[in-house]
């Protein structure tokens, strides 16, 4: 591992850094031109007076290597909150410096340090390289679960709906 990194938490005046790496993953995960996050967006969701997710940086001699957003969810079985990683990216100059793991290690002391009963993610079926990275890491694949989502439309549509 490269020993010319820091790991910190974003500030606001980060937001412009955050969303440039949020368009950097999108090109990667195939699909630049659904990010539609603006700063002012995030400025809001990530700093405001109700945060929504929290946002740690990877520099590498300052120059900013990677990121992982992450929030916290609940787990009604075990009563304690859990991690969520929503995105962990590391730029591809910087790949194979053991960034990425540098990000998890960070975030499962963070896991540890505020009692969360476990930490999950969800991985692109198509991205082999992650798939088998976190298998390295002692991480299981929950294949017998499956993943819902709604969209904006969605949620409207079901919330504008008669009980």
């Amino acid at each position: 591992m490269s020993s010319g990194f820091t790991i910190r938490a974003a500030t606001e005046s980060d937001v412009p850094l955050i969303l440039e790496l949020i368009r950097a993953l999108a090109t990667y995960e195939r699909a630049p031109n659904e990010v539609t996050a603006t700063p002012e967006l995030l400025k809001e969701t990530l700093f405001g007076e109700k945060p929504g997710a929290e946002v740690l940086l990877l520099f590498e001699n300052e120059v900013a290597a990677g990121f992982a957003l992450f929030f916290h969810n609940f787990s009604t079985w075990i009563g304690r909150p859990g991690l969520y990683l929503e995105d962990l990216f590391v730029r591809s100059e910087h790949r194979g410096k053991g960034y990425g793991r540098a990000l998890l290690v960070h975030l499962a002391k963070m896991a540890r340090d505020r009692g969360c009963g476990r930490m999950e993610w969800a991985v692109l079926d198509w991205n082999e390289p992650a798939i088998e990275f976190y298998r390295t890491l002692g991480a299981k694949p929950m294949q017998e679960w499956t993943v819902f989502r709604l969209t904006r439309d969605g949620i409207a549509n079901l919330a504008d709906t008669a009980s």
